[in-house]
């Protein structure tokens, strides 16, 4: 049976950090697959770019504004 589990390595040891399910004294072979740092995506990188480039209040009335059906053109057919 092959499964992946995930573990800790300290001090020397190799901890599981979840339970094996494996008897007592049993032979195991272990690979190591060393995982990278969780690199953040594109939308975790750019959060706050655009802080202070423009006025949020002001953006959310001109939509609401654009949006209503008074403030729009008659149309001709």
């Amino acid at each position: 049976m092959e499964r992946e589990i995930r573990a800790r390595y300290s001090k020397g040891l190799i901890e599981p950090l979840e339970k094996l399910g494996i008897e007592e004294g049993k032979e195991i072979v272990v690979t190591i697959k060393e995982t990278l740092p969780k690199e953040k995506d594109a939308f975790e990188r750019s959060a706050g770019a655009w802080k202070g480039t423009l006025d949020a209040e002001k953006l959310i009335r001109d939509i609401y504004s654009n949006r209503s059906i008074k403030s729009r053109a008659k149309v001709s057919l």
